[in-house]
């Protein structure tokens, strides 16, 4: 597999101190443990205990210096930001689930919009931050009539989780506008990889069920497509991006990063199955509601500014995180694949 950061990303973030918001989540985790590889001093807000779990995993916890507490909270942002003198921050904490957004849209607003003003607000009054990078979503983009999404496409989310990216995308604009702040903004494709523990999502929630023997449940009809983004070229955007915020032709603007490969839910379910070389067949529930049909991302903005292209394939992103799922769970791992089912 490709590493997570070249040489020039080491020598950057060397020394570098970094705030990394959400640092106990999925992509979070994969983010902290590159930077501190790379030589960054990181500091981690973290409101909950158990976050600090991924990054035992990662094994970085103790590399890390964690905080415990809500972005939400702005004398601790702040105090943060002052206290370790930091100079990068990256902002990921987010209620990140639009099923749970769905079903609790004022939470997912406070997480998600007063979380990013907060935060933005607390890196505006602490002039050693240096550079900003800002996690929106394409699903900020909502459903449109032409694809694939390029950076130009309005923002048009309208359920809860995709509207509170907007909102968050819109405040990175505005204060990098208005107060001339260092920022970029990220808009990822569905990245995946091991570490990702919200099991209603659909490759971590599958791969569970086939290495436990039961049947995988698609919660949609199996036809809604999506671009799925492999977790370090993930973090190789995130760290291209941080490199790069500051400067004037990156500053205040927003980014896709995904592969423009998009794949339907029964699709990539059935890449599953045929990588654990599993007979199981998919339940389809058909009632998945407020989710946007079809999504892809043109990237070439970054590929043009930043040199940034995505390295892993499906084919090989998927075992990598089956395989990280089976040590995980403790469980069985699958047969060994065949070159058909790659």
């Amino acid at each position: 597999m490709p590493s997570n950061n070249g040489t020039a990303g080491r020598s950057f973030w060397s020394d570098h101190s970094v705030l990394v918001t959400g640092a106990g989540g999925f992509v979070g985790s994969w983010l902290t443990a590159s930077l501190v590889r790379s030589g960054a001093r990181v500091v981690a807000i973290l409101r909950d205990s158990p976050g600090e779990t991924l990054l035992r995993k990662q094994g970085v916890s103790s590399e890390v210096t964690v905080i415990q507490g809500s972005i939400t909270d702005y004398r601790l942002v702040e105090r943060a930001l002052n206290k370790y003198e930091v100079d990068s921050c990256f902002h990921l904490a987010a209620q990140a689930i639009v099923s749970a957004a769905n079903r609790s849209p004022v939470s997912t607003f406070e997480d998600n919009i007063q979380g990013a003003w907060t935060v933005l607000e607390a890196c505006r009054l602490t002039p050693a931050v240096k550079r900003i990078v800002v996690a929106s979503s394409d699903k900020a983009y909502g459903d449109q009539p032409v694809l694939p999404y390029t950076e130009a496409t309005p923002l048009s989310g309208r359920y809860p989780y995709d509207a509170s990216k907007v909102c968050t995308d819109v405040l990175a604009g505005c204060y990098a506008a208005t107060y001339d702040l260092p920022i970029a903004v990220a808009r990822c494709a569905n990245i995946y990889g091991g570490a990702d523990l919200n099991w209603s999502r659909l490759i971590p929630g599958t791969i569970r069920s086939v290495l436990f023997g039961e049947e995988p449940i698609i919660r949609s009809d199996g036809s809604p497509e999506r671009d799925y983004l492999y977790v370090t070229d993930a973090i190789r955007a995130y760290m291209a991006l941080g490199m790069r915020a500051a400067d004037a032709d990156t500053r205040g603007r927003a980014f896709n990063f995904g592969r423009g490969i998009p794949i339907s839910a029964l699709d990539l379910v059935e890449r599953i199955l045929a990588v654990a070389n599993s007979s199981l067949r998919p339940r389809i529930l058909g009632d998945a509601r407020g989710e946007i049909e079809r999504q892809y991302l043109d990237s070439s903005l970054a590929r043009n500014f930043l040199g940034w292209e995505p390295e892993v394939t499906l084919d090989d992103g998927l075992p990598e995180t089956l395989d990280w799922y089976a040590e995980y769970l403790q469980a069985p791992r699958p047969l060994a694949i065949t070159a058909g089912a790659r």
